[in-house]
């Protein structure tokens, strides 16, 4: 229900955050270089290394505390703590593992909040974060370089073939929705819910290339401020939603 979906984004936000405070720290160092993460709070010296120890661990039990309302939670979110923990003391220094990382973690939200997952939605989700941190890697290594300074794992990677694989998850994400849509058309046995679904189809496919033409210019190595920058994402998901969601009314 709602009260569990909410539940579950309190308690994995504070479990991020405890867990993106580790990160920081642990990456004081290669922060201190980076052109964009010198400025965070902990590279700049803004916030003492002191306080980020005791606010993560703070966060921390905040988020085990949460997670206890619902017993099915707090192993979501332990689990979810172990994956996040062990990416940033090992598994971001792996070359193709660290970008699976990210495909793990799309899943979990929906596993915390006890909604069945459709083989579409995994699919649609885990090549779209593929897609994402794929992107992310590729905007990285053309500005920043293959020397490993502020990330070791670029001297792993060559841009052909992270150009391979964002070629790879764009075409899952764009098949794998193609099949949902169409899937869920079919569920509604005609009216306008059937029609919407797959109308569905061409402002997400939109959304996909305008993303992937942003990666080739190098512009997406913060992937989570394209939506709210570039103002043709904002219109394409805004319509998208529209669409998708008149869809579900309707059906």
């Amino acid at each position: 229900g709602v009260i569990d979906v909410v539940i579950a984004f309190v308690a994995f936000s504070l479990a991020a955050g405890a867990t993106y405070v580790l990160n920081d720290l642990r990456d004081l160092e290669q922060d201190r270089v980076h052109p964009r993460k010198r400025h965070r709070p902990f590279a700049s010296g803004a916030v003492p290394v002191g306080v980020g120890i005791v606010w993560g661990l703070a966060t921390l039990a905040g988020a085990i505390a949460v997670s206890l309302l619902r017993p099915h939670l707090v192993w979501v979110v332990l689990g979810y703590v172990v994956l996040t923990t062990s990416y940033s003391l090992w598994l971001k220094h792996l070359a193709v593992i660290e970008l699976a990382g990210f495909v793990v973690r799309a899943v979990a939200g929906a596993v915390a909040a006890d909604v069945p997952i459709s083989p579409w939605f995994f699919v649609v989700v885990s090549a779209g974060a593929l897609l994402m941190v794929t992107g992310k890697r590729s905007s990285e290594l053309a500005h920043l370089g293959d020397t490993g300074a502020t990330r070791p794992v670029l001297t792993e990677y060559t841009s052909g073939y992270l150009r391979s694989v964002e070629v790879i998850a764009a075409s899952l994400a764009l098949a794998g929705y193609a099949l949902w849509a169409f899937d869920s058309a079919i569920a509604t046995q005609g009216g306008a819910g059937d029609v919407l679904f797959k109308v569905s189809l061409a402002p997400f496919a939109a959304a996909v290339l305008r993303f992937v033409l942003i990666v080739d210019r190098g512009e997406a190595a913060e992937p989570e401020y394209v939506l709210v920058r570039d103002r043709q994402m904002l219109v394409l998901s805004l319509v998208w939603m529209g669409v998708y969601g008149a869809g579900v009314f309707f059906s």
